[in-house]
């Protein structure tokens, strides 16, 4: 008996501001492909289960185009293995949180796919000794983890959050469903497979979180940095429940991500930090045409951020599908104490910024330009209400 399992397809996102010749978002296409190729390698496979473990979807609206493409490649999967059983659980991007609202996921029921997305729920296949309890993202239904002990096979499909299980990527996205990891006994189960976090992870040696089908998550850099220590890339998993052993199938994607050697702007001018980016940028592998890329500056004052060559940093954004340069203000203006002599409080403004240069962003978000999109609503807010806002205060000791 063996199984398939992947995780988090994230069909439908849009990122990066970039279209295809025929409209489409450029990103959302990307991530289309790289499902098709996925279906075919799981074709090829002919396991007897596939278990997807929840965030089919980026959004519990997508897109039209995106709902087509899953029924079709899923439509296409049914028709070559009509004795697969396939399972899929809600995550959280497919869960809507209004009870009057459907989740889309139940357009493939007619297709003979099985589909959990309201609360756990055991599904039975006695006449192949197999037991799946399929545990959506959903809030309200605390699950239980016990086995079927009339199966020969018990197989727990889960999306759900660890907290504390795994290396922190710098972003933790919230789930409904959070557990620690000795609430299941590894050992009961013939496979666990979970899904929610984006990089690929071992529990046991028959559980484990496959990851994310591509770079979708709000913090990518942080994934392919720790699958840079482990698998170096995403992956389906083909695990046999009878000899458990376990098979990584690697997953191309439909680009290269790079994330350049940071750049320590202190004590440098506008021109060597310039230098220093064209060199980086030169060392690519085949150049930054249609690629995503960041490129981090760390401790570069605001005057020095404001004289970097714009020029050579539009022709970069123009060559790759993504290209972010990552500007961070130096630590000691990060921090500035309340309190104390001869210190001050910092202004509203300063507390904004900060803030705003601290949250983790979406990839394709230029920090620079929200920080000051930020200054200007507030600057707004404050000339509503009449006030300029008030100047910092000089504390004496």
């Amino acid at each position: 008996m063996r199984l398939v399992h992947l995780s988090d397809l994230h069909l439908g996102i849009r990122q990066f501001q970039r279209q295809t010749p025929a409209g489409m978002n450029q990103r959302e296409a990307d991530v289309a492909g790289v499902f098709a190729r996925v279906v075919d390698k799981v074709i090829a496979l002919a396991p007897d289960i596939v278990a997807i473990a929840g965030d089919v979807f980026h959004s519990v609206r997508p897109p039209n185009p995106a709902i087509l493409h899953a029924f079709h490649q899923l439509s296409r999967l049914r028709h070559a293995l009509p004795e697969t059983v396939v399972v899929i659980v809600a995550g959280n991007h497919d869960s809507p949180r209004a009870v009057e609202t459907g989740c889309i996921l139940r357009l493939f029921i007619p297709l003979g796919v099985h589909v959990v997305d309201t609360e756990p729920k055991r599904l039975a296949f006695p006449e192949r000794g197999l037991s799946i309890l399929a545990i959506p993202d959903v809030p309200g239904h605390k699950p239980s983890f016990d086995i079927d002990p009339a199966a020969r096979y018990n197989v727990l499909v889960g999306h759900l959050n660890m907290p504390g299980a795994f290396p922190d990527v710098g972003y933790e996205e919230p789930a409904a469903v959070n557990i620690a990891p000795e609430d299941i006994r590894y050992e009961d189960w013939s496979y666990c497979a979970f899904g929610h976090r984006h990089s690929f992870f071992q529990l046991a040696p028959n559980a484990y979180y496959s990851g994310a089908m591509e770079y979708t998550g709000s913090n990518i850099w942080g994934e392919k940095r720790e699958e840079d220590k482990s698998i170096k890339g995403k992956c389906l998993i083909e695990f046999d429940l009878d000899t458990r052993k376990r098979t990584i199938h690697k997953i191309e994607p439909s680009r290269e991500l790079f994330d350049l050697p940071p750049i320590d702007a202190r004590g440098r001018t506008a021109s060597e930090i310039d230098a220093q980016i064209r060199q980086h940028v030169g060392k690519v592998r085949g150049g930054i045409e249609g690629k995503i890329v960041r490129q981090v500056v760390n401790n570069i004052a605001a005057h020095v951020a404001r004289d970097l060559d714009h020029k050579q940093l539009r022709e970069l954004r123009h060559a790759a599908l993504q290209y972010q340069l990552d500007t961070r203000r130096p630590e000691s203006l990060r921090s500035l104490p309340l309190s104390g002599g001869g210190s001050r409080r910092p202004s509203l403004q300063e507390l904004v910024r900060d803030r705003l240069r601290a949250i983790p962003l979406e990839p394709d978000i230029d920090r620079e330009a929200l920080v000051d999109l930020g200054l200007r609503y507030l600057a707004e807010a404050e000339a509503r209400e009449g006030s300029p806002g008030a100047p910092p205060v000089e504390i004496d000791g």
